[in-house]
């Protein structure tokens, strides 16, 4: 992703005259678009750099900055590139960008209307480019920013309260309302390292190796496989290790059971409830995941342009990796593009098994 960006703007760069114009013209770069477009005088039309159409003769080519600067010129756009789509592209991410900044640095969260009219949209419309573009809906990526200040502000901050104001919220019983959601306890037991909170856990063992199957009163937290039980306990330690850790409870191994029945037999399903923490664009990508079915596969890319994040394919396999539920958040159901394996947190030989047992006989 950095390579592209280095080339695009090294591009943009070297397009200071019409020579160098023409020739991204004639190797129909992609990078080159949006510095500019081209018209030629014997159609009448106007392109984008990277237009598939028929290249034309270098002296009927004019160049403009924009398709606004083309078409008072009186030329009209392209029906094949459609530079005009590209151009409001650029617009919605540019605003997008800026109205994400607006959500970052606010002391409380702007109102849709005022975001929708510094973006020079309807609240509608606005609210539909933003979702295209981040994959979350404003609100959603503000309540996310606000969830990273807060676990950030209570590490730091000198009390609870501190962090609660810093993080945007105008009030305690605001934040104390949804702390729960955004935490997963109390905020005084996230800053102790989950003191206070309990969480109940159990390992059993499966054909992939040994399991870990932990949950808080909300749902299950974590589901861990490994080569070493011990491991897998002191992990959850180092995650919690003020939390009070139950294990052994007769009642919470059922739920290991169901979790280990499901490793061994994916067809019966596994509705357990979840009790995950993650980012706005990592709880969108576990919700996709959720939805591939046992005996189905997607690619990262496929994902990617689920969440309406086409170009963030490694953002996406870095979301797989922070699963932190196997199997019930199926990521293991996740390949390249080409069908073939990649990497697993748990292994690529316990991937490569899950599939296995899900393929249709």
């Amino acid at each position: 992703m950095a390579s592209k960006t280095v080339a695009a703007n090294r591009t943009m760069s070297s397009l200071h005259d019409d020579d160098a114009r023409w020739e991204a013209i004639r190797r129909r770069d992609r990078n080159a678009d949006g510095a500019f477009c081209y018209a030629v005088r014997t159609t009448g039309v106007y392109c984008r750099p990277s237009c598939g159409s028929r290249l034309p003769r270098r002296d009927n080519v004019a160049f403009y900055t924009d398709p606004a600067a083309a078409e008072r010129a009186g030329f009209r756009p392209c029906k094949r590139c459609n530079p005009t789509t590209q151009a409001a592209a650029g617009r919605h991410a540019a605003a997008v960008a800026r109205a994400c900044r607006l959500i970052e640095t606010a002391e409380e969260f702007p109102r849709l209307d005022d975001l929708a009219r510094k973006a020079g949209m309807s609240p509608f419309h606005f609210h539909r480019v933003f979702k295209a573009a981040t994959g979350v809906t404003p609100k959603a990526y503000a309540d996310a920013h606000r969830g990273r200040r807060i676990r950030d502000g209570l590490k730091a901050a000198g009390t609870v309260t501190e962090a609660i104001y810093g993080a945007g919220f105008n009030s305690n019983a605001r934040f104390y309302e949804r702390a729960g959601d955004i935490l997963g306890m109390t905020p005084s037991a996230f800053r102790d390292g989950g003191a206070g909170a309990t969480i109940r856990f159990a390992v059993g063992e499966c054909s992939l190796g040994s399991i870990l199957v932990a949950a808080t009163e909300k749902g299950v937290c974590a589901i861990q496989f490994g080569n070493d039980p011990d491991a897998l306990v002191r992990d959850l330690q180092d995650a919690f290790p003020k939390a009070k850790l139950i294990g052994g409870d007769k009642a919470f191994e059922q739920t290991v059971a169901q979790v280990v029945g499901f490793v061994e037999a994916p067809q019966q399903g596994l509705g357990l409830p979840l009790h995950v923490r993650g980012t706005a664009f990592q709880q969108r990508v576990w919700q996709v995941l959720r939805a591939i079915p046992a005996g189905a596969t997607a690619s990262y890319t496929e994902i990617a342009a689920k969440v309406g994040k086409p170009k963030a394919v490694r953002a996406v396999a870095r979301a797989c990796g922070a699963n932190p539920v196997a199997v019930a958040i199926p990521c293991h159901r996740v390949v390249r593009r080409d069908g073939a394996l990649s990497g697993y947190r748990w292994g690529v030989a316990r991937k490569e098994a899950l599939l296995s047992r899900e393929a249709p006989t």
